[in-house]
């Protein structure tokens, strides 16, 4: 587990503070115009402080949960600090097959800036109700039987028909002034997400048109082990929302959701299954956030012929990605892919994590480096702002986390989003810290998508092109994008052989 602690200071919150990212100088990330740090052609991403919640904000897609759990979300909030939180289950990956959904209504309340998680606001919530209607006889058995695991659950149970009196479109309720008891607990449930909250927005650009807005709501991160959901309070984010009147274009799904309730949940199209085809570039599409504080982007090098792979992960201190802390370059093999029966549409694959090399990229990270054991990070001799070390020999970095060899249980799935860009999708890291260093610990759902950015596509015939240990990629020729001057800008993967990515 790594120890670098970073510590934001947080001012007193201004109603607008900005935080751009994109094109940037400087040894920043430097991006071709379809493979920029955040938006296209280097639109800022603006932060809006307080956060503004007022209206309605949807799911622009089906999304996984861990678990898995497939589901969409309309959230509303109103100007008295209520709110109507609509869940949809699926018992698909492509949110086709409507299992049950959740009507969830209380009251929030924002607080103040957050001091563990920089750029984000914490906040306060009561719920009032939630209710739940079941949309097949299946889905009842599934949460019935749930229920039937503990004593408290099979009172709450009792709440629940019979399977031969269920009614289709009934709400029945979990949690009311009028019923006893919760039951929330008993079912895994919580809102804990609602407890840390971050609005942005930015300029999508339209083809021949003036840019689009579009406005997004971060919510707290869940948990990626359930039993753990009732106390955990988020430091990272889920998928975003978007606001329903300023979402990005196109989106087939968003007309669906925002028109949806608890008894007609959104059924969304029909999307091609694409088949996992690593090879070429992959890189973060914007500013990443972790649990635990730690922000990032990643960007991967896969070749397929050869079943290798190359990460850059660059690490900073700020939500905006703007202040560099260091920079990771790992490179190792991966295995043959193979359905997932556990998540549908995922891929499982092995990957091994076999070298490994270090940049810091501030003082602070520099002298934690120096003040480290000598053979426990990269040997002899003092570490240097903007130098990068071979961490392969001392089997890793203790002070950062990084041990090696390393192997990791992984799961990927492929997507196209509205736009046609091809999206690749690598499972969640562990909330709890560890590695998914067993079959049993594997992921269940999948961190924020990276997009390709060209090169080598498909079946490769090209291996790896070994050169001395990681050191800088060639400019030009390769099939990734230039990067800045400093040692291997830019993060990519999100194999935890660091446990935070």
């Amino acid at each position: 587990m790594w120890t670098l602690s970073l510590s934001p200071v947080l001012g007193s919150a201004r109603a607008h503070t900005t935080e751009a990212t994109g094109t940037t100088r400087g040894g920043h990330l430097r991006w071709k115009p379809h493979c920029q740090q955040s938006l296209p052609n280097g639109a800022p991403v603006t932060a809006i402080l307080p956060p503004h919640l007022d209206g309605p904000w949807i799911s622009t897609g089906c999304e996984v949960r861990p678990g898995p759990e497939f589901l969409t979300r309309f959230y509303t909030f109103y100007p008295n600090r209520l709110f109507r939180a609509y869940q949809f289950y699926y018992g698909d990956p492509f949110c086709q097959e409507p299992a049950h959904s959740l009507l969830i209504k209380g009251k929030i309340r924002l607080r103040r800036a957050s001091w563990v998680t920089q750029g984000a606001t914490e906040a306060d919530y009561h719920l009032h109700k939630v209710g739940i209607v079941f949309h097949s006889r299946h889905a009842l058995l599934d949460v019935s039987g749930r229920l039937n695991l503990t004593q408290a659950g099979q009172d709450c149970a009792q709440r629940l028909p019979p399977t031969r009196a269920w009614l289709p479109g009934a709400l029945y309720e979990l949690l009311s002034a009028r019923a006893q008891g919760d039951c929330m607990e008993a079912l895994g449930f919580t809102m804990h997400e609602l407890s840390l909250v971050r609005v942005q927005r930015h300029l999508q650009p339209q083809p021949g048109a003036a840019p689009w807005l579009v406005e997004e709501l971060y919510l707290g991160d869940i948990h990626t082990d359930q039993a753990e959901r009732r106390h955990y309070r988020p430091t990272g984010y889920q998928r975003p929302l978007q606001s329903a009147l300023h979402h990005s274009r196109p989106c087939p799904a968003c007309v669906l959701i925002a028109s949806s309730n608890e008894h007609r949940p959104p059924v969304l199209h029909p999307r091609p299954s694409l088949p996992l085809r690593l090879g070429g570039c992959w890189a973060s599409t914007r500013c990443e956030v972790r649990p635990a504080v730690l922000f990032l982007t990643r960007l991967f090098t896969f070749h397929g012929h050869s079943r290798s792979w190359e990460g850059i992960y660059r690490h900073f201190s700020d939500p905006a990605c703007r202040q560099p802390t260091f920079t990771v370059h790992a490179a190792g093999r991966y295995s043959r892919g193979t359905p997932s029966a556990r998540v549908p549409g995922g891929t499982e694959l092995v990957f091994q994590v076999t070298e490994a090399h270090v940049t810091p990229m501030d003082q602070a990270t520099t002298a934690m480096l120096n003040f480290s054991e000598p053979s426990s990070c990269g040997g002899p001799g003092a570490w240097s702002v903007g130098t990068e070390r071979d961490v392969t020999a001392t089997n890793g970095c203790l002070a950062l986390g990084i041990r090696l060899p390393h192997v990791e249980y992984e799961l990927f799935k492929m997507e196209q989003d509205p736009q046609g860009q091809s999206l690749l999708f690598i499972g969640q890291r562990p909330t709890d810290g560890s590695s998914p260093d067993t079959p049993e610990k594997r992921p269940t759902s999948y961190q924020a998508p990276l997009v390709f950015c060209g090169g080598e596509a498909g079946n490769l015939s090209r291996p790896l092109q070994r050169r001395p240990p990681l050191q800088k990629p060639p400019r030009g020729g390769g099939p990734c994008p230039p990067v800045a001057p400093l040692p291997f800008l830019l993060l990519v993967l999100g194999l935890a052989f660091l446990w935070w990515l």
